[in-house]
């Protein structure tokens, strides 16, 4: 056995002091859609709802061990990393000083003192990342503290390996098949590094965030230009140096993306079937599924559901772009003659299963035309080739707009 191995495996065993396992689910459901045995590793029923509690919890118990006066503890984090880090602070009995960004929702804010209680202490320095990651890593030299990488970093890497050491173990076996969510490589570098050879790999990133994809590519980490920051649990720019040299092997075939619409429409499924609240983070193996439907069926599966840290005023942004991927929402812009029962006309076009749930109209002065944003609901896609085509036959014109990222910022 590798000493990786036996790493993990100690830390998956010092973590059932802190929390369960958590549960490895043969969904129906998804197994009957894709001919394969489909389970869920439910990372998102973690007391923190997501795995990130597992890399915390090995890099403060090593780091205590060697060091058993260190009492501060820092990280920078949004989102699941700081919650994780704020229990971890709790049952340690440790002080830690969490830094965020100005602009972190106030839910998340509150789950994080609400899992650290007076153990730790939040700061809200900047409005990007890259401000509070600096500011916490400051405030380490001066203080002195120990920080916390969400994911470069040996310790958090073995912690986070303690999710395939559960596997084998419910399963009794490596898996055929798993597939693995990729932000900045913490989760997948561990699992890979101890399951190694002994199955086959999907990794999956956000369409709007491909590090491990770019990193493959050039053979070394790479910071993007650009992220979607949509998929926040993923939406990383630059894979870790440490989780590329172990996932430097991957072939990158095996690498996929996952648009993030899409992901919308699987959160969407995965609630409404299922019961099940996923992040988009959370929801991209399941995501990806479509896209390997053929090198899985009739084999073991599992796909690590990695968080269910979902705030629900989100829902009606993630119902709307999943209604734009599958079809059956579009937005465009009319030209409209500005006469007298011309609004009629266009209403007149409407099918039996066509609803408005946009329209926004303003008269110009001394002009023939105006212009109408309209957002259309229906029931199934092929619905609007039929609707343009009335709207065209009444002598209108119009303007797909729904996929314009640039026009949708300021208008949807």
């Amino acid at each position: 056995m590798s000493e990786f191995r036996k790493c993990a495996r100690t830390a998956e065993a010092a973590m059932r002091s802190v929390f369960p396992a958590t549960p490895l689910q043969l969904n129906a459901h998804l197994s009957a859609r894709f001919g394969a045995d489909i389970w869920l590793k439910r990372e998102d029923l973690t007391p923190v709802r997501s795995y990130k509690l597992r890399g915390a919890f090995n890099a403060m118990r090593k780091c205590r061990a060697t060091d058993p006066d260190q009492r501060i503890f820092v990280c920078a984090s949004a989102g699941n990393h700081a919650q994780g880090v704020a229990f971890m602070c709790k049952h340690f009995d440790v002080q830690g000083v969490i830094f965020m960004p100005v602009t972190t929702p106030q839910q998340k804010i509150f789950k994080t003192q609400v899992f650290g209680g007076e153990n730790v202490e939040i700061r809200l320095v900047g409005d990007y990342f890259d401000d509070t990651l600096a500011a916490a890593q400051s405030y380490c030299a001066e203080a002195g503290a120990a920080f916390l990488s969400p994911f470069d970093d040996e310790n958090v890497i073995e912690g986070q390996a303690s999710v395939a050491v559960e596997i084998e173990a419910q399963l009794g076996r490596a898996p055929d098949h798993i597939i693995l969510p990729v932000g900045g490589g913490g989760l997948s570098s561990g699992i890979y590094s101890y399951f190694g050879a002994t199955t086959d790999y999907t990794l999956v990133e956000p369409e709007g965030g491909m590090s491990l994809a770019a990193a493959l590519d050039a053979t070394h980490p790479v910071t993007l230009a650009h992220v979607d920051s949509f998929v926040d649990g993923a939406a990383v720019a630059r894979i870790g140096d440490k989780t590329f040299a172990r996932l430097a092997t991957m072939d990158p075939a095996h690498v996929l993306a996952a648009p993030e619409d899409r992901i919308c429409a699987t959160m969407l499924e995965m609630l409404n079937v299922e019961g099940i609240v996923l992040e988009p983070a959370g929801a991209l193996a399941v995501d990806v599924l479509t896209d390997v439907a053929d090198q899985i069926r009739g084999k073991t599966v599992v796909c690590v559901t990695s968080g269910g840290n979902f705030d629900f005023e989100r829902l009606p942004e993630v119902k709307e772009r999943a209604q734009r991927y599958s079809g059956v929402k579009k937005y465009f812009i009319l030209r409209m003659p500005q006469r007298p029962g011309a609004l009629r006309d266009f209403l007149e076009t409407l099918g039996p299963e066509d609803d408005i749930a946009r329209f926004e109209y303003l008269k110009k002065s001394a002009r023939n035309f105006g212009s109408v944003l309209i957002g259309i609901e229906t029931s199934k896609p092929e619905n609007f080739e039929a609707l343009f085509e009335r709207i065209a036959a009444a002598g209108m014109t119009f303007t797909d707009i729904t996929n314009d990222e640039t026009l949708g910022q300021f208008v949807l």
